[in-house]
């Protein structure tokens, strides 16, 4: 992720929460933990404002939150109660630690070729049938990756990772399973 998203995000940290801490993600939330065993190990990748990590928290899941902003990890840190760790989505090198990762509008801000190798790297932090959650804006330029863009994206990242078997549509936004 280039250093002028950074400093956006820990430019404005306060105006962004304000306008993402609210938003009701609740189907989507509950979704997504429908295809995980309870307690399961979740990373929020690019948690923001620590909405998610705090919904899975209260479920008792367990959370592993990242953001690349320091700024927004501070703020996260203190809304979720747990610590959230300064990290670039590209520094990711877990390997087959997750139940699921979480990726709410977060890896959209990711050039075409950094994101295979980003999903490249999620691909190994799962477990055996792991979940893969993404959601992208829509439009048709990188950087800011948009949906129609990411739907032909998606055909290189399944090419790339024969063990990604099963992708389902989560009201416009993707969750993929990861199997050995």
């Amino acid at each position: 992720m280039n250093n002028k998203t950074i400093n956006y995000y820990n430019k404005y940290t306060k105006s962004f929460i304000q306008t993402t801490r609210s938003v009701d993600f609740t189907n989507i939330q509950n979704k997504f933990l429908s295809y995980l065993p309870s307690g399961a190990s979740i990373l929020d990748f690019g948690c923001g404002s620590g909405r998610d990590t705090k919904y899975f928290l209260k479920r008792n899941y367990n959370v592993t939150a990242i953001d690349g902003s320091e700024e927004i990890c501070k703020e996260a840190s203190k809304y979720t109660g747990i610590k959230v760790k300064q990290m670039l989505f590209e520094e990711l090198n877990a390997q087959n630690i997750y139940d699921g990762i979480w990726a709410c509008a977060s890896i959209l801000h990711l050039s075409t070729n950094d994101l295979l190798r980003v999903f490249h790297k999620m691909n190994k932090a799962l477990k055996e049938n792991g979940i893969i959650y993404t959601s992208f804006k829509y439009g048709e330029f990188e950087g800011a990756l948009f949906y129609g863009f990411y739907r032909r994206f998606i055909e290189r990242i399944y090419l790339a990772n024969p063990s990604i078997t099963d992708q389902r549509n989560m009201d416009n936004r993707r969750c993929q399973r990861r199997t050995r």
